[in-house]
């Protein structure tokens, strides 16, 4: 009797979607990159070098002889975004936007599309988070209303491309791509094969007719942007909105950008009618006391390229606890620890019976190193109750011996300081541009004594 031979049949492969690390079987967590739910499967009797030459699009044609007129970024209507997209919008590029619930997203992308329509270009949002009529209210509450602004609440990418091909818009936006599934491929909206295929169909729509094209992606709580890592490098930018629940300032920055700058800003106030520019928000940031009060000193930090006031606090009571409290809001807390240490060695201040609070002015996020100098003069003339003065800005980072080092852009900061008003500025010795600095009375300093007597002269 013959026997019969089992034939063997193709055992499928799985790869992760972050690093491209293969294996024979289905696993939750990435062997080499240690990240979850993102190995799938990608087939496994594959045979390389089949690939032909196939016919071109277009034939390839020396550099200099390329057009750029149809790639030159169309301004938005939103200062602040084209600022951080280096000038506007350039047709058939792809923008992803992500951020944190609630941090209004949607707000700034509806005024953004609206303001866009409003100049005779037809724009597209498509929403798969909402109704259409939700949406309609909060363009009526934001004057959002337009007649080329064309909206529709659609989750299937099948549905979606129809509405590209119907509409014919200059402008698509898609709230957001991880609700929008394809019916074609395996999976739940939101996952790996899902993101990636509708992420590629738009993409490829975008590229082909020309659309600009915003995309909504949601974060994780560690607030990177959701989804399969090839995501972030299939669209020419990345953007990534900011903001604390507990202040109304919203911070916009490019985490990557083909087109400009990703060291550029933009800012914006979330009001009850929607968002709003805010071209200077130095004000934000810094209080203006009448009388000098002990325990401030102003700073200048740099988000991005823009230069920004900030107020520093300070507070120290009698601790009635054998372990001293250090509570500090706005400010890093590594820091502080460290410049009270400082202060304790090098000054002589009597820190370690004394609870401190150290808070920055307005919820802004205090963590670069060129903020220690005034947190150091806010600490001594709250301890010593003696007020800085109110027109003076303090520039530098503190060492653990006590020196006042040097920090970039000095001359950038100062002018700034100068233009909101400020007469005096206590800097680090050797810095670069103070010469070219005018209305500042300026006293380079080489240690953080030094700088406490400057501040306080």
């Amino acid at each position: 009797m013959p026997t019969t031979r089992a034939t063997k049949t193709a055992r499928p492969a799985y790869r992760c979607a972050e690093c491209g690390w293969t294996t024979a079987k289905w696993v939750g967590r990435c062997g080499e990159c240690q990240a979850w739910g993102t190995v799938d499967v990608v087939g496994g009797d594959r045979t390389a070098g089949r690939t032909q030459a196939a016919a071109v699009t277009r034939s390839a044609v020396p550099i200099g002889q390329v057009q750029v007129e149809d790639a030159r970024a169309v301004p938005s209507g939103i200062p602040e975004l084209d600022r951080v997209l280096g000038g506007g919008v350039v047709p058939g590029a792809v923008l992803l936007m992500a951020g944190e619930p609630g941090v209004g997203k949607s707000t700034l992308l509806l005024e953004a599309a609206a303001r866009w329509a409003r100049e005779g270009r037809r724009t597209l949002y498509v929403t798969g988070e909402e109704s259409a009529a939700q949406v309609r209210l909060r363009a009526e509450r934001t004057d959002a209303v337009t007649d080329e602004l064309y909206l529709a609440a659609e989750t299937d990418l099948g549905a979606l491309l129809t509405h590209v091909d119907e509409v014919r818009p200059s402008l698509l936006i898609v709230d957001s791509v991880q609700t929008i599934g394809s019916a074609d491929v395996d999976g739940v909206p939101g996952g790996v094969t899902q993101v990636r295929e509708v992420a590629a169909a738009v993409i490829g729509r975008a590229k082909s007719a020309g659309i600009a094209t915003l995309l909504v992606g949601h974060v994780t709580k560690d607030g990177t942007v959701a989804g399969p890592r090839v995501l972030e490098h299939l669209v020419d930018v990345v953007l990534q909105f900011e903001g604390d629940r507990t202040s109304r300032l919203r911070l916009l920055r490019a985490s990557k950008n083909r087109f400009g700058p990703v060291d550029e800003i933009g800012c914006f106030d979330l009001t009850g009618a929607g968002i709003v520019e805010v071209p200077d928000p130095t004000g934000l940031f810094v209080t203006r006391h009448e009388q000098p009060v002990p325990g401030t000193c102003v700073t200048v930090t740099l988000e991005g390229r823009r230069a920004l006031l900030a107020e520093v606090q300070a507070l120290t009571v009698q601790a009635t606890t054998p372990s001293p409290r250090r509570t500090s809001s706005g400010l890093d807390t590594s820091r502080v620890a460290m410049i009270l240490a400082v202060l304790t060695k090098h000054v002589g201040l009597p820190l370690g019976q004394a609870d401190v609070y150290t808070a920055s002015v307005g919820g802004a996020r205090l963590h670069e190193p060129a903020v220690d100098l005034a947190t150091a003069i806010a600490v001594a003339s709250a301890v010593q109750s003696r007020p800085s003065p109110t027109d003076l800005v303090a520039v530098g980072e503190v060492g653990l011996a006590g020196e006042v080092r040097p920090v970039r852009d000095v001359e950038a900061r100062l002018r700034e300081a100068a233009r909101i008003g400020f007469k005096r500025a206590v800097v680090p010795a050797g810095s670069e541009g103070l010469a070219n600095v005018t209305g500042l009375r300026i006293a380079a300093v080489s240690d953080v004594a030094s700088a406490i007597r400057a501040a306080q002269a």
